[in-house]
């Protein structure tokens, strides 16, 4: 008997796409048959986790025969301790995607909506899909979000509201007068999530912080992750700073030891690493200047961004010698993987990651030859 098992699954999951990751970086070079290969598509830390991670995580291991701390204990402690909250406000997961789903599970359900911005990040969309809620999508405007098309989305059923600042993959971000605005404007009864996975990269000085926000607006939730700029995206280790009240739903729907005591230990180790913050982002400074002044030079227009990638256009009206597509999988016969943006409605664009000098060096170059030929 043959049986259709998507069919059975829940509505919702029928209509679903799994996320598409990128493949492993040796099977891709295998696939490709080059000698060298960049990787620019992640938004990863270039540099890696700190040496005194490293440490850290060797000497957890000895011990992972044991259960994880399912409360995060220590790690809280520390949270709690660098943004002057109690730890009952913090909540662990695994990544900050965990987090964003977590909200998703606590607060939506089929008789509510929720509210994201067009090109913001996909899993939003995922997680609004996975708990059978309505997904209400707000216009941009030039590639960011238009608070007041989001606040015109909101409507008597919606319970949850989504916004990342920066946002990937576009890389702007809100003024704090703007975001203040809005929060004002907004149902305190509707839970805010502002997702600042990349905040460590702002310089800008009209950039909020979300914490320091929370005393103000209770609904407001703010998730932060250590796989950017802490360079720990293979751990998988993120958290939210929110009201009490709201990391206890939160955890009443966690699943037990979502985080791994590698990753707590990893993560531990890196908060007290500031050193190796500083590092990553003055190579993300610099990085940046070489990327924009290089994109620039060569005549593509990009989104300007204040995290640690790019989004450039190279299709549609002006594009160059290539399509997006087409241009994208040049640059992965040449060794250089970025990240196509069609699954964004962006089908026209493409986003790099800033790496190392030399790992900009060689994508200008190859962009270069691509666009010459």
């Amino acid at each position: 008997m043959l049986i259709d098992w998507i069919a059975r699954a829940r509505s919702e999951v029928q209509g679903m796409h799994p996320y598409q990751a990128g493949k492993p970086l040796k099977e891709a070079q295998r696939e490709l048959g080059v000698d060298k290969l960049v990787k620019l598509a992640s938004n990863e830390n270039p540099h890696g986790p700190s040496q005194k991670v490293l440490a850290a995580i060797r000497e957890e291991a000895l011990d992972c025969n044991r259960y994880p701390d399912s409360n995060g204990y220590y790690l809280k402690q520390m949270l709690a301790a660098q943004h002057g909250v109690e730890p009952a406000a913090i909540t662990l997961g695994n990544g900050s995607n965990d987090v964003l789903e977590l909200v998703a599970s606590a607060y939506l359900d089929h008789r509510y909506s929720a509210v994201y911005s067009e090109y913001a990040f996909v899993v939003y969309q995922l997680a609004v899909q996975r708990s059978g809620a309505r997904a209400k999508v707000a216009a941009a405007r030039d590639y960011a979000h238009d608070l007041e098309a989001m606040l015109n989305c909101v409507d008597a059923d919606t319970r949850v509201v989504f916004i990342a600042n920066p946002n990937n993959p576009t890389g702007g971000y809100l003024a704090e007068k703007d975001l203040l605005a809005f929060l004002a404007a907004l149902d305190p009864g509707i839970v805010v999530v502002l997702d600042e996975a990349y905040y460590e990269y702002v310089a800008a000085q009209d950039y909020p912080s979300g914490v320091a926000l929370q005393s103000q607006f209770s609904n407001l939730v703010v998730t932060r992750t250590f796989s950017k700029a802490h360079g720990l995206s293979g751990l998988r280790i993120g958290y939210a700073v929110s009201h009490p009240d709201i990391a206890d739903a939160l955890n009443r729907v966690r699943a037990p030891f979502n985080v791994s005591s590698l990753a707590l230990a990893a993560a531990q180790a890196a908060l007290a690493d500031e050193a190796h913050i500083v590092q990553a982002v003055n190579t993300n400074d610099a990085g940046m200047q070489q990327l924009t002044d290089g994109l620039e030079a060569l005549g593509f227009w990009h989104i300007p961004s204040v995290a640690n990638f790019i989004s450039f256009q190279a299709g549609g009206t002006g594009q160059h010698k290539h399509g997006a597509a087409a241009l994208n999988q040049a640059l992965l016969s040449e060794g250089v993987i970025i990240r196509p943006l069609a699954n964004y409605a962006m089908p026209d664009h493409l986003r790099v990651s800033i790496g190392l000098p030399e790992e900009n060096a060689f994508f200008l170059d190859k962009l270069a030859k691509l666009n010459s030929a």
